[in-house]
């Protein structure tokens, strides 16, 4: 049973810790450049769609598991479950998130080194080549595996520190700051000439520009958005206290990840179609088109600075949540060190990321199944790992756990109707599994 100490203080802290999760690099830096990649808003669309139909009822689904086990991922399907199968979800979730760390924080490596740069003003300059300035500073291996470093070990630090102090103090306070930086940013970049193509890009749908594989990626966009499919808010939920409505939280969640989706592609594409931007220009897209929307400012330094170290920020709650899940697998049962098994999972997982953090220098021409380590890493996470586990998940509820605990965690702190549940149930049942798996053998060119 978790301790007093060992639980959110309140459901404002839960709920942006768990946007925190959610949103950092999956709504502000994947996004913009899958949506630019994917045939912009018919992707965007579809992304609303499977975030409130799949996305939000496996978040609720992960949080249920998480607070009526009160442990862990990995022991919450055992505690649940117990002398069955299902156990493997929880470890599933595991090398999940440590596969999805090894990359993602090489690109919190980038964010580190952009916001560091940008607080004496190296990045910001009249005629710089930004797409130039991206490729050289990804290109030097030195200066990757810097960031990598130095952004894993911040995780660390924090992690140590547990839940409550670690987490919930700083997202309190950072996640507003970031919202009002990025309408400050949206309302900057809708005035630039010829910004309405980038916003009619985003907003307006073209289904021609839609195949199969673009379908899978935005149904692993809304999972990636969500940080569910791995087990993270599992972990997350496992301390909340029993007063808070799960479904209200989850749907809070979800409505802050898809509008701060709506903000990035706001803020992004009318920026890149301004200045004549590829909109295709796949993971360097935001570091990119910031530095050439804040230039266009006055101040325009000082506002990139400020922006980078809250978008820091964002990135840094998200890796805390897999660091967590990590961490936590090891220290529940056999009470060992917090500090030393973060410190270690720190290690292992800077040395995994290695690869990925040279796929833009000394690695850039070694490739599986024609992707870079880091494009592949990405692949595996986003459309194997997220929507298998988010899979998992749903015939777990559906078929496996207990329906009188799932119904009282559902009612507990909330006054939604009996209906309510029901349709929520019957789409973790039916809907959700049979949507991803028509997706996925759809992307396979199978159906």
């Amino acid at each position: 049973m978790k301790t007093k100490t060992d639980q959110w203080s309140s459901k404002i802290g839960f709920i942006f810790s768990s946007a925190g999760a959610a949103i950092g690099l999956g709504a502000i830096w994947k996004f913009p450049y899958m949506t630019g990649m994917n045939g912009g808003g018919a992707f965007f669309l579809l992304f609303i769609a499977f975030t409130i139909i799949i996305g939000l009822p496996i978040l609720i689904a992960e949080f249920i598991i998480g607070r009526s086990a009160r442990k862990e991922a990995v022991t919450a399907y055992k505690t649940l479950a117990p002398g069955s199968v299902w156990s493997f979800i929880g470890h599933w979730g595991v090398a999940g998130a440590f596969l999805l760390m090894s990359f993602y924080s090489v690109v919190g490596g980038w964010v580190l080194i952009y916001s560091v740069m940008s607080i004496p003003g190296l990045i910001i300059n009249e005629g710089a080549d930004y797409p130039g300035l991206f490729a050289a500073i990804t290109g030097n291996p030195f200066i990757t595996l810097l960031g990598h470093g130095l952004f894993i070990l911040i995780n660390v630090i924090v992690i140590s520190f547990g839940i409550k102090n670690g987490i919930e103090k700083s997202s309190k306070l950072l996640m507003p700051l970031l919202f009002v930086f990025f309408i400050i940013l949206v309302i900057r970049a809708v005035t630039f000439e010829g910004a309405m193509e980038g916003i009619r890009f985003f907003l307006q749908p073209d289904f021609s520009k839609l195949n199969a594989e673009n379908v899978l990626y935005a149904l692993g966009q809304s999972f990636f958005s969500l940080a569910v499919g791995i087990s993270v808010m599992v972990t997350y939920s496992s301390y909340l206290k029993k007063d808070v409505s799960l479904a209200s939280s989850a749907g809070s969640v979800s409505i802050m990840n898809i509008f701060v989706s709506l903000l990035a592609g706001l803020a992004i594409f009318p920026v890149v179609f301004s200045f004549g931007l590829e909109p295709a220009e796949g993971p360097g897209l935001l570091f990119i088109v910031l530095p050439e929307a804040f230039a266009q400012m006055p101040f325009g330094e000082v506002f990139l600075s400020l922006f980078l170290l809250l978008f820091l920020f964002a990135v840094l709650t998200s890796s805390f949540s897999m660091l967590e899940i990590i961490t936590s697998a090891f220290t529940e049962k056999k009470q060992r060190s917090r500090k030393k098994v973060a410190a270690l999972a720190g290690l292992i997982v800077f040395l995994a990321g290695i690869p990925a953090a040279l796929s833009t220098s000394n690695l850039a021409e070694f490739k599986i199944f024609g992707l870079t380590v880091f494009d592949a890493t990405d692949f595996l996470v986003s459309n194997i790992m997220l929507p298998g586990g988010c899979l998992f998940i749903a015939l777990f509820i559906g078929f496996k756990m207990d329906k009188t605990l799932i119904k009282q965690e559902f009612s507990y702190g909330s006054n939604l109707s009996a209906g309510v549940y029901q349709t929520w149930y019957q789409l973790m049942r039916w809907l959700v599994p049979v949507t991803i798996i028509i997706v996925f053998l759809g992307s396979l060119g199978i159906i």
